[in-house]
């Protein structure tokens, strides 16, 4: 194969004197060298002018987000590790993305990354990145910058990569030294510093040999840093997993109508309580009881992060034909049980028209509603219903009801359900089979 295999005729657009060019026509020489079929190379890059490369090459390429490259190609790689997966990113994407660098290394993930680092944001106009040195002038540190450069090769390596280099876009060897990354099994990483002519150059006096002086000044160590011997990731992966390939994560779990539901329209119920009161549970129990009695159900929960605290708000659907919408805007039918849920309920009940009802408790009977209001009388309930309970017992009062299913559905849904909580779901059940609405 020769380099019109790989790389192809569109000329590149960087501006005179830049490295973005020779780190290319480097990677192209290595990759003839090394002769892998152009479709098993994948070259990922991002945002900056490093990331307009991945269209001068005749392989498979991805282009992403700013710093989300190594993502990216990460995701290829675990998918497909006979892949050989190579990123091209500048210097602002990794500082961007750096914790995807440290994560990648730390995983030792089969791919071989080449920095383009020209020291600035050199796409957007000369401002600083991470790898800015001390004192250089840009359009962000017009006074000279005060931040230590990242070390790039440094964050590689103490976090596990295989084969770390450090070099210049001018140095001859620089085509042998990408090869040997490629063929490298683990995480590699070559940090190619270079010279931005439009930017940093100008504000800084560059040239090549104050490049290298600046290298020393920083104590940056040249050449190939790291070369270790490690597991690869993807393949490890692979490996630790061979017996479950094939197999579905979570395997299927069929429900087969046993009921037939006297519902013949599609029907929208919201629950809204409090954190903690099983208010999910119940309404996830009359979803799976829908379907076991023949109808197509949808559940959409709202909950706040501190999970044991606040609203808890479920929608269901249920309906003799296929739901494609599962937004609720309006509900048939509304059960309030708290005043955290009431308040979250707020913008429905303003929406509820005469047709539509409301279920609640004696606390809430003065709802400001269009639609009617039905209070729960729990004076027919032989015994009070616990608190953790309510949900589930309210529930089972309104879809009696409402006659939208089967309450045998809803106990067989119950013993179906986890075995710790299926006594206290059937007793909350028989509790909402004696409770009525006024």
């Amino acid at each position: 194969m020769t380099r019109s295999t790989y790389r192809n005729d569109i000329p590149y657009p960087f501006c005179p004197g830049c490295g973005h060019g020779p780190i290319l026509d480097s990677l192209d020489r290595a990759l003839v060298r090394l002769q892998p079929d152009p479709s098993r190379v994948v070259i990922v890059s991002d945002i900056g002018c490093a990331g307009l490369s991945d269209q001068y090459f005749s392989t498979s390429v991805f282009h992403g987000l700013h710093g989300r490259s190594i993502t990216y190609a990460t995701g290829i790689k675990l998918v497909r590790p006979d892949l050989d997966v190579i990123v091209i990113m500048g210097d602002g994407g990794t500082g961007i993305g750096g914790t995807h660098l440290i994560n990648a290394a730390r995983r030792n993930i089969g791919l071989t990354v080449l920095v383009c680092n020209n020291l600035n944001f050199g796409m957007t106009g000369g401002q600083h990145s991470t790898t800015t040195p001390p004192g250089a002038v840009t359009a962000t540190t017009p006074a000279g910058n005060l931040e230590r450069p990242l070390d790039i090769c440094a964050t590689a390596r103490v976090n596990g990569a295989s084969y770390v280099y450090r070099g210049t876009s001018f140095d001859r060897d620089l085509p042998d030294r990408i090869a040997e990354a490629i063929r490298t099994p683990g995480f590699s990483l070559l940090d190619i510093w270079e010279m931005c002519t439009a930017y940093f150059v100008p504000s800084n006096k560059l040239n090549r040999k104050s490049l290298l002086t600046m290298l020393d000044t920083l104590d940056f160590a040249t050449g190939v840093l790291e070369e270790r011997a490690a597991t690869e990731f993807a393949s490890a992966y692979r490996t630790a997993h061979a017996a479950e390939r094939g197999k579905p994560n979570l395997a299927p779990q069929p429900i087969s109508p046993e009921f037939k539901a006297p519902l013949h329209r599609r029907f929208s119920l919201v629950a809204a309580g409090s954190a903690g009161g099983r208010v999910r549970s119940a309404v996830r129990l009359a979803g799976r009881a829908g379907i076991l009695s023949g109808l197509w159900a949808a559940q959409r929960d709202d909950f706040p992060v501190t999970v044991k605290a606040g609203h808890s708000l479920s929608e269901l659907i249920l309906g003799p034909d296929e739901i494609r919408y599962t937004g609720v805007e309006r509900p048939d039918a509304l059960l309030i049980l708290t005043d955290a849920g009431l308040a979250k309920a707020q913008e429905f009940l303003e929406r509820m028209q005469p047709e539509d009802q409301v279920f609640t408790l004696e606390a809430f009977s003065s709802l400001a509603t269009s639609a009617k209001v039905h209070v729960l009388d729990t004076s027919s309930s032989s015994s009070p219903v616990a608190r953790s309970d309510l949900a589930m017992a309210a529930l089972t009062a309104t879809v009696k009801h409402l006659d939208l299913i089967p309450i045998e559905a809803l106990e067989e849904a119950a013993r179906r359900g986890p075995p710790s909580f299926m006594e206290s779901t059937l007793k909350a059940i028989a509790a909402g089979r004696t409770l009525g609405w006024r």
